[in-house]
């Protein structure tokens, strides 16, 4: 699997690639991921199809720079139909920990890759997580123990960290959750390597 870019700037991503045993360089794409989703929200997207949109075109936006293969990735927040963003401060990772807390939302994980400007291939995975109802007193702790690491994720959390314990119940795939469709990324390498 050589001349394989990663679109993204994410170290969870480029993390689970190197585990895997995946050779490869990375990009961050430079979509404006802001107005990508303002706009598909606008003409009334799923945050499914936002995640999918999203990542085909970070991997377009790469592979117009890149040789070879270029996998672009993105992953929402879906409560209820509602788009999660990241948090941008400790106020907005609490605000995100309540609406949660006590219910089950979705992780929508796209996978993407690109050639020479085009898709030539696509999935995404969808898995389902339930927070506990914790208290406002167990969130102050949390946030205070994570610190800015909160922010660094849609739902301000790490479910490979302390995050866990935010949690009653996961149904899906661990690297997905993680933001990469994995098992199913790999199969399409090994099959456009042959």
């Amino acid at each position: 699997m050589t001349g394989l870019t990663l679109a993204s700037g994410s170290v969870s991503r480029r993390a689970v690639l190197t585990a895997a045993g995946v050779s490869f360089d990375w990009l961050s794409p430079g979509v404006n991921e802001t107005a990508v989703k303002t706009e598909q929200l606008g003409t009334g997207a799923s945050p499914q199809n936002i995640a999918e949109v999203l990542a085909g075109l970070k991997a377009v936006a790469v592979s117009r720079e890149r040789t070879g293969l270029v996998v672009g990735a993105d992953q929402t927040l879906d409560l209820d139909g509602r788009l999660f963003d990241k948090p941008g401060d400790l106020a907005g990772a609490k605000a995100t920990l309540m609406a949660l807390r006590g219910k089950t939302h979705r992780l929508h994980s796209a996978v993407a890759v690109a050639h020479e400007g085009a898709v030539v291939w696509r999935h995404c995975e969808t898995a389902s997580l339930t927070m506990w109802a914790f208290d406002d007193a167990f969130i102050e702790a949390y946030l205070a123990d994570q610190g800015e690491t909160a922010l660094t994720s849609v739902g301000a959390y790490l479910l490979e960290g302390r995050g866990i314990q935010l949690f009653e119940t996961i149904d899906g795939d661990y690297f997905s959750i993680l933001g990469l469709p994995l098992l199913p990324l790999l199969r399409f390498l090994r099959s456009s390597s042959q």
